[in-house]
């Protein structure tokens, strides 16, 4: 078993609170906060590994992250009325989980020998994305990826620093760039209140 980094770990756990908590918001059972912990912390990695062509996708092979996310859940259960005090806790996480997985998505594309500019950021999105994405899908609503929110948009933005980072220091480096600049935007925006602006139409 692989140990996670600290990228890794960072995602991981935010992420799966992310889930932990929009789960318990919607009232589901144990199970069902536990599923979506899981499903957040991990549902974007294993798209972007079925559309890599990995023989058995990383959260799969290693199942730290699945052990990680359940631990998550349950502190989030245990923990839960103290953590919603803090309004701004699950945007948060939300926020650190879509930077340290673009930071991922983007490490993944140049280890896999994608270097196209197109390739590492649509794999940094899609890893990014991807589990809020399945997570707001679950509970019937419509994911941050498709609103006005500045969540993609963040998610690009780290890739491209990614992208033109990586040319003078190493992958390693490059990625905590990428996490930072993911992250920035994304609360920025948040805190700002920034959003994109949406299509109107005047109805008949």
């Amino acid at each position: 078993m692989e140990l996670l980094s600290i990228m890794e770990l960072v995602g991981t756990v935010a992420f799966a609170v992310s889930g932990g908590i929009v789960a318990i918001e919607k009232g589901l059972d144990y199970y069902g906060i536990t599923f979506l912990a899981i499903i957040t912390a991990v549902g974007g990695g294993v798209i972007r590994d079925i559309i890599i062509n990995v023989d058995l996708p990383v959260a799969l092979a290693n199942p730290i992250y699945v052990i990680i996310s359940i631990i998550s859940a349950f502190v989030v259960i245990g923990f839960y009325r103290h953590i919603v005090k803090h309004k701004k806790t699950l945007v948060f996480c939300d926020a650190v989980g879509l930077a340290a997985f673009t930071a991922i998505g983007a490490e993944v594309a140049v280890n896999n020998g994608f270097d196209l500019p197109f390739v590492i950021v649509v794999l940094a999105v899609l890893t990014g994305t991807g589990g809020g994405t399945l997570r707001d899908v679950f509970v019937k609503e419509i994911p941050y990826f498709f609103q006005k929110e500045i969540y993609a948009i963040a998610s690009i933005g780290g890739a491209v620093a990614f992208i033109v980072s990586i040319n003078f220091v190493s992958s390693y480096l490059s990625m905590y760039i990428c996490f930072g600049v993911t992250l920035m935007i994304r609360l920025f925006a948040i805190l700002g209140n920034f959003h994109l602006k949406k299509v109107e139409f005047i109805k008949d």
